[in-house]
Protein backbone atom coordinates (compact mmCIF):
# COMPACT_ATOMS: atom_id res chain seq x y z
CA UNK A 1 0.00 0.00 0.00
CA UNK A 2 1.17 3.19 -0.92
CA UNK A 3 2.71 4.95 2.05
CA UNK A 4 0.95 8.35 2.12
CA UNK A 5 -2.30 6.99 1.02
CA UNK A 6 -4.24 9.32 -1.17
CA UNK A 7 -5.32 12.36 1.48
CA UNK A 8 -5.50 15.96 -0.27
CA UNK A 9 -1.97 17.05 1.01
CA UNK A 10 -0.63 14.27 -0.44
CA UNK A 11 -2.46 14.71 -4.31
CA UNK A 12 -2.34 18.70 -3.98
CA UNK A 13 1.89 17.49 -4.57
CA UNK A 14 1.08 15.10 -6.91
CA UNK A 15 -0.99 17.52 -9.23
CA UNK A 16 1.71 20.38 -9.46
CA UNK A 17 4.21 17.85 -11.23
CA UNK A 18 4.63 18.00 -14.68
CA UNK A 19 7.07 16.30 -17.38
CA UNK A 20 8.72 19.50 -17.42
CA UNK A 21 9.78 19.63 -13.65
CA UNK A 22 9.76 16.12 -12.95
CA UNK A 23 10.27 13.93 -15.95
CA UNK A 24 13.02 16.72 -17.94
CA UNK A 25 15.53 13.82 -17.89
CA UNK A 26 13.15 11.73 -20.54
CA UNK A 27 11.61 14.30 -22.60
CA UNK A 28 14.12 13.80 -25.38
CA UNK A 29 13.09 9.96 -25.48
CA UNK A 30 9.33 11.25 -26.07
CA UNK A 31 8.93 11.59 -29.90
CA UNK A 32 5.19 11.60 -31.85
CA UNK A 33 4.33 7.96 -32.20
CA UNK A 34 5.66 6.63 -28.81
CA UNK A 35 3.83 4.19 -26.90
CA UNK A 36 4.41 4.67 -23.19
CA UNK A 37 3.17 3.10 -19.85
CA UNK A 38 3.18 5.25 -16.99
CA UNK A 39 3.57 2.99 -14.17
CA UNK A 40 1.96 4.35 -11.01
CA UNK A 41 0.99 7.77 -12.27
CA UNK A 42 -1.80 8.73 -9.56
CA UNK A 43 -3.78 12.17 -10.19
CA UNK A 44 -2.04 11.87 -14.13
CA UNK A 45 -0.70 15.35 -14.83
CA UNK A 46 2.81 13.85 -15.74
CA UNK A 47 0.76 11.09 -17.88
CA UNK A 48 -1.38 13.92 -19.82
CA UNK A 49 1.92 15.82 -20.76
CA UNK A 50 3.78 12.59 -21.64
CA UNK A 51 0.68 12.01 -23.74
CA UNK A 52 0.67 15.37 -25.56
CA UNK A 53 4.39 14.71 -26.35
CA UNK A 54 3.87 11.34 -28.32
CA UNK A 55 1.07 11.89 -29.55
CA UNK A 56 -0.42 10.01 -32.17
CA UNK A 57 1.27 7.66 -30.40
CA UNK A 58 -0.99 6.10 -26.89
CA UNK A 59 -0.19 6.19 -23.17
CA UNK A 60 -1.33 3.15 -20.85
CA UNK A 61 -1.53 4.67 -17.49
CA UNK A 62 -1.62 2.62 -14.58
CA UNK A 63 -2.03 2.86 -10.52
CA UNK A 64 -3.10 0.17 -8.21
CA UNK A 65 -6.05 2.48 -6.85
CA UNK A 66 -8.86 3.04 -9.00
CA UNK A 67 -10.30 6.00 -7.34
CA UNK A 68 -7.13 8.08 -8.17
CA UNK A 69 -7.41 6.49 -11.53
CA UNK A 70 -10.83 8.23 -11.99
CA UNK A 71 -9.20 11.28 -11.19
CA UNK A 72 -6.43 11.01 -13.76
CA UNK A 73 -9.24 10.43 -16.50
CA UNK A 74 -11.11 13.30 -15.63
CA UNK A 75 -8.31 15.68 -15.89
CA UNK A 76 -7.32 14.08 -19.00
CA UNK A 77 -10.60 14.51 -20.62
CA UNK A 78 -10.81 18.14 -19.00
CA UNK A 79 -7.64 19.01 -20.69
CA UNK A 80 -8.59 17.10 -23.95
CA UNK A 81 -6.11 14.63 -24.25
CA UNK A 82 -7.57 11.48 -25.48
CA UNK A 83 -4.70 8.98 -25.93
CA UNK A 84 -4.62 7.47 -22.36
CA UNK A 85 -5.86 4.43 -21.14
CA UNK A 86 -6.12 3.77 -17.71
CA UNK A 87 -6.13 1.05 -15.92
CA UNK A 88 -5.45 -0.56 -12.01
CA UNK A 89 -2.68 -2.70 -12.59
CA UNK A 90 0.03 -4.68 -10.33
CA UNK A 91 3.67 -3.59 -11.27
CA UNK A 92 4.98 -6.78 -10.21
CA UNK A 93 2.04 -8.78 -13.00
CA UNK A 94 2.15 -6.77 -15.62
CA UNK A 95 -0.98 -8.16 -18.15
CA UNK A 96 0.92 -6.33 -21.29
CA UNK A 97 3.52 -8.58 -23.50
CA UNK A 98 6.73 -8.88 -24.17
CA UNK A 99 8.15 -5.77 -25.92
CA UNK A 100 5.21 -3.58 -26.10
CA UNK A 101 6.41 -0.31 -24.85
CA UNK A 102 8.75 1.88 -26.49
CA UNK A 103 8.77 3.73 -23.39
CA UNK A 104 7.99 2.24 -19.65
CA UNK A 105 7.92 5.33 -16.78
CA UNK A 106 7.75 5.63 -13.51
CA UNK A 107 8.11 8.59 -11.08
CA UNK A 108 8.32 8.07 -6.75
CA UNK A 109 7.10 4.50 -7.43
CA UNK A 110 10.27 2.47 -6.92
CA UNK A 111 10.91 3.51 -3.54
CA UNK A 112 7.63 2.67 -2.07
CA UNK A 113 7.85 -1.45 -2.92
CA UNK A 114 9.31 -3.55 -1.13
CA UNK A 115 11.14 -5.43 -4.13
CA UNK A 116 12.22 -2.86 -6.58
CA UNK A 117 15.01 -5.04 -8.56
CA UNK A 118 11.62 -7.53 -9.66
CA UNK A 119 9.84 -4.43 -10.27
CA UNK A 120 12.22 -3.19 -13.11
CA UNK A 121 12.61 -6.55 -14.20
CA UNK A 122 9.11 -6.39 -15.27
CA UNK A 123 9.04 -3.48 -16.91
CA UNK A 124 12.01 -4.46 -18.76
CA UNK A 125 10.26 -7.25 -20.16
CA UNK A 126 7.18 -5.02 -21.54
CA UNK A 127 9.66 -2.66 -22.85
CA UNK A 128 11.18 -2.86 -26.30
CA UNK A 129 14.73 -3.82 -26.99
CA UNK A 130 15.33 -0.52 -28.66
CA UNK A 131 13.14 1.43 -26.08
CA UNK A 132 14.11 2.60 -22.56
CA UNK A 133 13.15 2.44 -18.87
CA UNK A 134 12.89 5.55 -17.13
CA UNK A 135 12.66 5.99 -13.02
CA UNK A 136 13.36 8.85 -11.11
CA UNK A 137 13.19 8.67 -7.00
CA UNK A 138 13.99 11.35 -4.20
CA UNK A 139 16.56 10.55 -1.55
CA UNK A 140 15.37 11.47 1.71
CA UNK A 141 18.51 11.14 3.51
CA UNK A 142 19.90 14.40 0.83
CA UNK A 143 17.12 16.50 1.30
CA UNK A 144 18.63 19.79 2.92
CA UNK A 145 16.56 23.10 3.88
CA UNK A 146 17.35 26.21 5.92
CA UNK A 147 17.55 27.51 8.55
CA UNK A 148 17.92 24.41 10.59
CA UNK A 149 14.49 23.47 12.86
CA UNK A 150 14.89 20.69 15.38
CA UNK A 151 10.95 19.70 14.48
CA UNK A 152 12.03 19.28 10.08
CA UNK A 153 15.04 16.89 11.42
CA UNK A 154 12.95 14.67 13.53
CA UNK A 155 10.50 14.44 10.73
CA UNK A 156 13.36 13.64 8.38
CA UNK A 157 13.88 10.48 11.15
CA UNK A 158 10.53 9.65 11.47
CA UNK A 159 9.40 9.61 7.73
CA UNK A 160 12.40 7.47 6.95
CA UNK A 161 11.76 4.82 10.17
CA UNK A 162 8.38 4.96 9.01
CA UNK A 163 8.65 4.01 5.21
CA UNK A 164 11.07 1.66 6.22
CA UNK A 165 9.01 -0.31 8.31
CA UNK A 166 6.79 -0.58 5.60
CA UNK A 167 9.25 -2.19 3.27
CA UNK A 168 9.80 0.53 1.36
CA UNK A 169 13.59 2.01 0.75
CA UNK A 170 13.13 6.17 1.37
CA UNK A 171 16.78 6.98 0.36
CA UNK A 172 16.09 5.17 -3.34
CA UNK A 173 17.48 7.80 -5.30
CA UNK A 174 20.97 6.73 -4.84
CA UNK A 175 20.23 3.20 -5.78
CA UNK A 176 18.51 3.01 -8.52
CA UNK A 177 21.67 2.23 -10.71
CA UNK A 178 22.29 -0.42 -8.40
CA UNK A 179 18.70 -1.70 -8.89
CA UNK A 180 18.58 -1.22 -12.37
CA UNK A 181 22.09 -3.04 -12.61
CA UNK A 182 20.86 -6.48 -10.72
CA UNK A 183 17.33 -6.36 -12.82
CA UNK A 184 19.98 -6.80 -15.91
CA UNK A 185 19.30 -3.83 -17.87
CA UNK A 186 22.18 -3.83 -20.71
CA UNK A 187 23.09 -0.34 -20.27
CA UNK A 188 21.92 2.20 -16.88
CA UNK A 189 22.42 5.88 -17.75
CA UNK A 190 21.70 7.61 -14.84
CA UNK A 191 21.49 11.96 -13.54
CA UNK A 192 20.03 13.64 -10.95
CA UNK A 193 18.03 16.79 -10.21
CA UNK A 194 16.47 18.71 -7.76
CA UNK A 195 13.08 20.21 -6.35
CA UNK A 196 13.96 23.67 -4.62
CA UNK A 197 11.81 25.90 -3.07
CA UNK A 198 12.23 29.33 -2.03
CA UNK A 199 9.97 31.85 -2.62
CA UNK A 200 7.24 32.78 -0.04
CA UNK A 201 4.53 30.83 -2.29
CA UNK A 202 6.52 28.01 -3.01
CA UNK A 203 7.87 27.57 1.17
CA UNK A 204 3.69 28.10 2.24
CA UNK A 205 2.67 25.06 -0.32
CA UNK A 206 5.37 23.04 1.03
CA UNK A 207 5.61 23.38 4.24
CA UNK A 208 1.78 23.12 4.19
CA UNK A 209 1.47 19.82 2.43
CA UNK A 210 3.91 18.71 5.09
CA UNK A 211 2.18 19.96 8.24
CA UNK A 212 -0.77 17.55 6.77
CA UNK A 213 0.84 14.56 6.00
CA UNK A 214 2.12 13.74 9.52
CA UNK A 215 -0.92 14.56 10.79
CA UNK A 216 -3.78 13.57 8.42
CA UNK A 217 -2.59 10.97 6.06
CA UNK A 218 -1.82 7.42 6.06
CA UNK A 219 1.84 8.40 6.87
CA UNK A 220 0.34 9.46 10.60
CA UNK A 221 -1.59 6.86 11.33
CA UNK A 222 1.39 4.26 10.33
CA UNK A 223 3.89 6.56 12.05
CA UNK A 224 1.63 6.01 15.77
CA UNK A 225 0.39 2.32 14.90
CA UNK A 226 4.07 1.34 14.60
CA UNK A 227 5.53 3.01 17.60
CA UNK A 228 7.70 5.46 15.59
CA UNK A 229 5.79 8.84 16.87
CA UNK A 230 3.17 9.46 19.11
CA UNK A 231 0.17 11.98 18.20
CA UNK A 232 2.06 14.35 20.33
CA UNK A 233 5.34 14.00 18.84
CA UNK A 234 3.51 14.99 14.89
CA UNK A 235 1.74 17.90 16.63
CA UNK A 236 4.86 19.33 16.84
CA UNK A 237 6.55 18.39 14.13
CA UNK A 238 3.25 19.84 12.39
CA UNK A 239 3.99 23.11 14.06
CA UNK A 240 7.14 22.73 13.31
CA UNK A 241 6.95 22.74 9.59
CA UNK A 242 4.99 25.70 9.93
CA UNK A 243 7.91 27.65 11.84
CA UNK A 244 10.27 26.86 9.38
CA UNK A 245 8.42 28.34 6.51
CA UNK A 246 8.14 31.64 8.01
CA UNK A 247 11.57 32.12 8.07
CA UNK A 248 12.43 34.91 5.71
CA UNK A 249 15.48 32.89 4.97
CA UNK A 250 13.84 29.76 4.20
CA UNK A 251 15.02 27.01 1.61
CA UNK A 252 14.26 23.44 0.60
CA UNK A 253 15.79 21.20 -1.68
CA UNK A 254 14.84 17.70 -2.53
CA UNK A 255 17.41 15.80 -4.07
CA UNK A 256 16.25 13.05 -7.09
CA UNK A 257 18.23 10.35 -8.75
CA UNK A 258 16.79 9.23 -12.35
CA UNK A 259 18.07 6.36 -14.66
CA UNK A 260 17.30 5.45 -18.12
CA UNK A 261 17.29 1.83 -18.30
CA UNK A 262 17.82 0.17 -21.92
CA UNK A 263 16.81 -3.44 -22.39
Amino acid sequence: MYLHGHHDSVLRSHRWRTARNSAGYLLDRLRPGCQVLDVGCGPGTITADIAELVNPGAVTAIDPEAEVLAEAAEAAAQRGVANIEFAVADVYQLAYPDDSFDVVHAHQVLQHLPDPVTALREMRRVCRPTGVVAVRDADYAAMTWFPEHAALDEWLAMYRAVARSTGGEPDAGRRLRGWAERAGFAQVRCSASVWCYATAEELAWWSDLWAERVTRSSLAGKAVAGGVASEADLARIETGWREWAAAEDAWFSVLHGEVLASP
